[in-house]
């Protein structure tokens, strides 16, 4: 059975009973609602659609401060935390527009459950999982563009437009903010939007224990109608609730793994090469111009960062290097060196929030200047390495 409203649709399933709150808008009134509703129905579980990592960004302002910038530069999580702060930033502005903080009704939903002594269950995927399972999915100019849109949205300072507002009243934030990332993307479409649908309703379905049969979901508006599809499927038995497939980051591909060995055998190959046919003149010329437009483009990757000279210089000795050795990034170099010179102060934890809302800020910040030194010296090495081979061969 489905009755449905304008934010509320109900499931029943035999005994069991779901509850699907669209959330509409975002603002003061969708938290209002949210507490109304449980009030109204007295749910024996609540469902939310956050994420253990979003939870506590909900609930730990001061979480920024207990990073380690040394030990994510060592595990190859800088542009994962980079890409966290861009979404970070984007839900504020929004939150700034629209005069109540995005998630903020997920948030009133847990605390009013709580309250009331209802167990709550968070039904929505990690967010790094799902960003890196549309990485994985994209091919090379889709992972450009993806760079181009992290990079649009850690720098823009535009404001939403009424008209744009009233679109995102419709959506989650963060539903509004991944649909964008679609349209540059449609080969990850069904990582971004389809499989969170498929996610939201195997877990919700998932959640209740023996004895609950009236469950409350709150979720993005958006999701719900796939939801009520799958949550039809599934007790139908046309599908599983199974969601591992679903939830986990597929490794990455023979040729993606092979590749980076590939390009340093040829540029050695090719260096080579030119030693062997044009003599040691024309070896060491092609050397040359190989340390130039990688090390030059590195280098100048880490200026536009406004990394500190010592950096800059360091960027550019090591990315002729570090490219042909696909262990090692001149973006982690970089990055260590510049939080070796520039090491981030107590002020630039405590107001890293703040700081991601503005270009100039961004640049102050030890930590987020840091991490531009790392993304933008590695993308220079990277057009360099491709400017550069065709370069090696010979004349």
């Amino acid at each position: 059975m489905n009755n449905q409203s304008d934010t509320q649709t109900v499931l029943t399933f035999g005994e069991r009973e779901f509850i699907l709150l669209g959330t509409a808008h975002i603002s003061r009134e969708s938290v209002d609602e949210v507490a109304g509703l449980i009030a109204e129905y007295q749910p024996q579980r609540v469902c939310v659609e956050l994420d253990q990592g979003r939870y506590q960004s909900l609930n730990q302002d001061q979480r920024w401060q207990n990073l380690d910038i040394f030990k994510i530069l060592k595990e190859q999580k800088a542009f994962l935390l980079l890409g966290n702060l861009v979404l970070s930033a984007s839900q504020k502005r929004m939150g700034l527009d629209m005069g109540v903080k995005p998630g903020e009704e997920m948030k009133a939903a847990i605390d009013t459950a709580k309250a009331a002594g209802i167990p709550v269950s968070l039904i929505d995927r990690e967010i790094q999982v799902t960003l890196r399972r549309a990485w994985g999915l994209s091919g090379l100019w889709g992972k450009n563009k993806m760079l181009a849109a992290l990079l649009a949205g850690a720098f823009t300072n535009e404001k939403i437009t009424p008209e744009e507002l009233e679109k995102l009243k419709q959506k989650s934030a963060l539903q509004g903010m991944l649909e964008e990332v679609a349209d540059f993307l449609p080969s990850a479409k069904k990582v971004l939007i389809d499989e969170r649908d498929e996610y939201l309703a195997k877990k919700l379905f998932l959640a209740p224990l023996p004895g609950e049969n009236k469950i409350l979901a709150v979720v993005g508006a958006g999701h719900v109608p796939g939801m009520v599809r799958w949550l039809g499927e599934l007790h139908e038995g046309k599908v599983t609730p199974e969601v591992t497939p679903i939830e986990v980051v597929p490794p990455p591909s023979l040729l993606a793994r092979a590749l980076p060995w590939l390009i340093s055998i040829l540029v050695i190959g090719l260096i080579a090469w030119g030693f062997a046919v044009g003599g040691v003149s024309e070896g060491f010329a092609n050397f040359g111009r190989w340390v130039l437009v990688n090390g030059s483009l590195a280098g100048l990757g880490s200026l536009a960062a406004l990394g500190h000279p010592l950096t800059i210089l360091g960027s550019i000795l090591a990315a002729p290097i570090t490219s042909l050795n696909p262990t090692i990034g001149v973006g982690f170099v970089a990055g260590l060196m510049e939080a070796a010179l520039r090491k981030p102060r107590v002020r630039d934890f405590e107001h890293l929030q703040e700081d991601i809302l503005s270009v100039r800020g961004f640049y102050q910040n030890r930590v987020t200047r840091i991490l531009m030194v790392f993304l933008f010296s590695s993308l220079g090495s990277a057009i360099g390495t491709f400017i550069g081979i065709p370069l090696l061969f010979p004349s």
